[in-house]
C-alpha cells in the first residue's frame, strides 16, 4: 500500500523559510517522478515543483522559481521542498504527489497523493 505523508508545514512570517518533507512508503522512490502542488479554498490545485525519478531534473512554477527548491533522497525515500523568502500568497495546503513514467505539471496525471500540510504566511 502506497503512502505519502507530508510534514513541516506551519505558520511563518513573510520572508521566512520552511522545509516540507514527504515520506514515501510502499513504492521505490527512484522509480517515480515526484511533485509538490498547492491549493487554496475555491481554487484549482496548482503545480509548484517537480523532480525526476533520478533527481537530475527539476522544474518550478514561475511564482516560486528562485525561492523554492525541490530535492529527493531516494535512500531515505523522502522528498523535500525548501521554501525561502515566503510571501503571503504562498499560503496554501501543500501536497506531495507521485507519478510513474514521465514528469508532468498536471495534477490529474499523478497517481498517489499525500494528505497535505498547511502553510500559512503572515504579512
Amino acid at each position: 500500500q502506497v503512502q505519502l505523508v507530508e510534514s513541516g508545514g506551519g505558520l511563518v512570517q513573510a520572508g521566512g523559510s520552511l522545509r516540507l518533507s514527504c515520506a514515501a512508503s510502499g513504492l521505490i522512490l527512484s522509480n517515480y517522478n515526484m511533485a509538490w502542488f498547492r491549493q487554496t479554498p475555491g481554487k484549482e490545485r496548482e503545480f509548484v515543483a517537480r523532480i525526476t525519478n533520478g533527481g537530475g531534473v527539476t522544474n518550478y512554477a514561475d511564482s516560486v522559481k528562485g525561492r523554492f527548491t525541490i530535492s529527493k533522497d531516494n535512500a531515505k525515500s523522502t522528498v523535500y521542498l525548501q521554501m525561502n523568502s515566503l510571501k503571503p500568497e504562498d499560503t496554501a495546503v501543500y501536497y506531495c504527489a507521485a507519478r510513474w513514467g514521465g514528469g508532468s505539471i498536471w495534477p490529474g496525471e499523478y497517481t498517489y497523493w499525500g494528505q497535505g500540510t498547511q502553510v500559512t504566511v503572515s504579512s
